[in-house]
């Protein structure tokens, strides 16, 4: 399936992971080296039990989620019946946070993306927003 066109106002879930293994595949490779063997999924929202977990007021309110030990909790060896890394991209509000804005879809979910690595290396949400700031 192509990539969705710049203006492309909805996008199927296919076209949100092309774009998401695009902006995987752009990292610098030490970096991708580092994410280990994450797993990228995307699907429309977060579960009830996500946006309960993370006190969400609107299903909209989460674009992403790490799931998994992150690479600051020192697990070299996989505990039995540890699920591997994830990370979800919710497609649904990616699409609504985009579409009023002039930057493209691609440069959306790639923000998502990396700000969901970022978690994955320990950052909280303000590390990254001071990281973007400088």
């Amino acid at each position: 399936m192509p990539l969705p066109m710049p203006g492309l106002q909805n996008a199927f879930q296919d076209d949100i992971e092309a774009l998401a293994r695009e902006a995987y595949d752009e990292l610098p490779e030490r970096f991708r080296a580092l994410t280990g063997d994450v797993i990228i999924q995307v699907t429309d929202f977060a579960t009830d039990g996500v946006l309960r977990e993370m006190g969400a007021s609107s299903p909209y309110a989460i674009l992403g989620l790490f799931q998994g030990v992150g690479a600051t909790q020192n697990a070299a060896t996989p505990q039995t019946g540890q699920l591997p890394n994830m990370i979800w991209l919710y497609r649904e509000p990616i699409l609504s946070y985009w579409r009023p804005r002039p930057e493209s879809l691609k440069r959306v979910v790639a923000h998502v993306l990396v700000h969901e690595i970022g978690h994955h290396f320990g950052l909280s949400d303000d590390d990254m927003e001071r990281i973007e700031r400088s």
